[in-house]
């Protein structure tokens, strides 16, 4: 059985207990260390990924209300933009988002997907399988960590469910910090790595 921390289980307790601060108060969440994320990674137990029973995305409640009226995605959308404007319903009218992934700026919320860093069905075969609703609702729905991030739909799109072994950003510059954040959040929630992600993650954390 998976063993998950303790930390992560206080978090699911607490994530639907009240709602959060203002989403003006919120900021993308700086990754952990290069040093750090190696020192991370070498404790990932590495395991064959495993799809028994299959995934299903709909175990993953996404997205919730996350203060008024806004959801998760409407609070990423904000927390990305620049003058960023919504209506009484915080659905997103204006603003401007620069996706860091490819760096493409665009002026339309609908050009834009809300990227689990971490994706639903990778947590899926890598642990999540074996946890509670509200445990996979928690980590879809996670704006603590650095794992939800408003991107280029196209590009969130090609990316699918593949992890760093096969998909990192085009953007050059911006590796370094994805497969940080990967190593964070798959560290703070217990999830498991293959070896071919973990060779990747190794060498490209080297040069970070």
């Amino acid at each position: 059985m998976l063993l998950l921390p303790a930390v992560f289980l206080s978090v699911v307790a607490s994530a639907f207990a009240s709602p959060v601060d203002s989403l003006e108060a919120r900021a993308l969440p700086t990754p952990i260390s290069a040093a750090t994320a190696r020192t991370y990674l070498a404790s990932l137990t590495v395991a064959a990924e495993n799809n028994v029973p299959a995934y299903d995305r709909t175990l993953f409640k996404h997205w919730h209300i996350v203060s008024g009226n806004c959801d998760t995605r409407e609070t990423v959308l904000k927390r990305d933009g620049t003058n960023v404007v919504t209506d009484s319903a915080c659905s997103v009218t204006s603003g401007k988002w620069v996706s860091p992934y490819d760096n493409v700026a665009t002026t339309l919320a609908s050009d834009l997907d809300i990227d689990h860093l971490v994706p639903l069905r990778e947590a899926w075969v890598s642990g999540a399988r074996l946890w509670t609703d509200a445990q996979r609702e928690a980590f879809a729905n996670d704006l603590t960590r650095p794992q939800l991030v408003a991107v280029t739909d196209n590009l969130n799109q090609s990316k699918g469910d593949q992890d760093p072994a096969t998909w990192l950003p085009p953007l050059s510059s911006y590796v370094c910090t994805y497969v940080r954040a990967w190593v964070q959040v798959k560290y703070f929630y217990g999830l498991t790595i293959d070896s071919a992600e973990k060779t990747a993650l190794t060498n490209k954390l080297a040069n970070c």
